[in-house]
């Protein structure tokens, strides 16, 4: 399978890259980095890992001028799409493709042989993951039998392209923090292969969440508020701790608290104050990592002032106070390191 990217303004792809078909759970997962300034303004950063059969590739652009990007894929493939930027002007050569892909929006689609063209918009920051397999691999991810997979499953098996789902669809608390950790990843090797590995098993289990729970209110709601109900969704992300009450962020995205309040949990399928909960306890988790920190601190970088209300919600949401969760990752976190060390 071969992958290619090219920018208009540059003689040479950006991403070139060709991997084998098959899967195999012995090949080694290698790692490029492309690091590219031109002028002053432009820059071009690209993280790509690939293995026999999968390439994930995690991309920043932001440019001076606009540009189209030609995206192509040699052969058929299963590929998991998440964006990150909007204003983006796509002519995508699959069945109903949109021509603007929304912002934190993700989809699976297959394509027996993938072209596309992406007009980017000068001095905006541009950001995809694209986790791309060929069939053999994905049919090792995953179950071909599941109901939700069903009727995609078929057209794979026919050869014929098509979505997973026909819109791209808001990404979940869940799918935004498991992005998160493969950014960040800092193990090597065999280490990194696994965990890459699980989380996007992880990953592809909240896609197709996502999919089946979607509400049927969301097609009631029109384009212009769907579009400031995604605004606030962004707004909490970047800042859950210092998150702007209901007043506040309804003023933020031109919106009445009535339809945000309604159209947040259609479209998302959760409260404004749960979805900041959630944020903060997926935070609070990550810090505990740090043994050196405490839960009064923990709390504090959450956002909460009261300890005791911190500790309540820590254990309505995970099953267990944040003294209890501490000492017990403590107690992993020293029992891993023995074993690395002694083996």
């Amino acid at each position: 399978m071969k992958i290619k990217s090219k920018l208009s303004a540059h003689e040479k792809p950006i991403i070139n890259i060709e991997i084998k078909d098959h899967y195999d759970p012995k090949s080694i997962l290698t790692e490029e980095i492309i690091d590219i300034k031109k002028e002053e303004t432009d820059e071009i950063k690209s993280h790509i890992l690939s293995t026999d059969g999968m390439v994930l590739i995690d991309t920043r652009i932001c440019l001076s001028k606009s540009q189209t990007d030609v995206f192509e894929i040699n052969e058929e493939c299963v590929v998991m799409d998440f964006v990150n930027s909007g204003n983006i002007e796509t002519n995508i050569e699959l069945p109903e493709s949109d021509k603007y892909i929304k912002e934190s929006t993700h989809n699976i689609f297959y394509t027996t042989k993938f072209k596309a063209t992406y007009t980017i918009p000068a001095f905006e920051q541009v950001n995809y993951l694209a986790i791309i397999f060929s069939k053999e691999f994905y049919y090792n991810i995953i179950n071909e039998d599941w109901k939700v997979h069903e009727k995609f499953s078929k057209n794979i098996h026919l050869k014929k392209s098509s979505y997973l789902t026909n819109k791209y669809i808001p990404f979940t608390p869940a799918i935004q923090w498991i992005i998160s950790e493969i950014r960040n990843c800092n193990r090597k090797g065999a280490l990194k292969k696994m965990f890459l590995e699980t989380k996007i098993r992880e990953l592809l289990i909240h896609q197709l969440e996502a999919i089946i729970t979607q509400p049927g209110q969301k097609d009631k709601i029109d384009d212009e508020d769907y579009s400031k109900l995604l605004e606030a969704k962004l707004i909490l992300e970047k800042d859950y701790v210092h998150a702007p009450n209901l007043t506040e962020l309804s003023r933020m995205i031109s919106l009445n608290e009535f339809k945000l309040k309604k159209g947040f949990k259609a479209c998302f399928g959760t409260t404004v104050k749960s979805f900041i909960i959630k944020l903060r306890m997926e935070y609070a988790k990550e810090l505990f990592k740090d043994k050196a920190s405490t839960v009064s601190e923990v709390a504090y970088k959450c956002g909460y002032k009261d300890i005791s209300h911190f500790s309540a919600a820590f254990k309505s949401f995970y099953g267990s106070s944040p003294q209890k969760f501490k000492s017990n990752w403590d107690y992993i976190y020293f029992w891993i390191t023995g074993i690395l060390i002694f083996s």
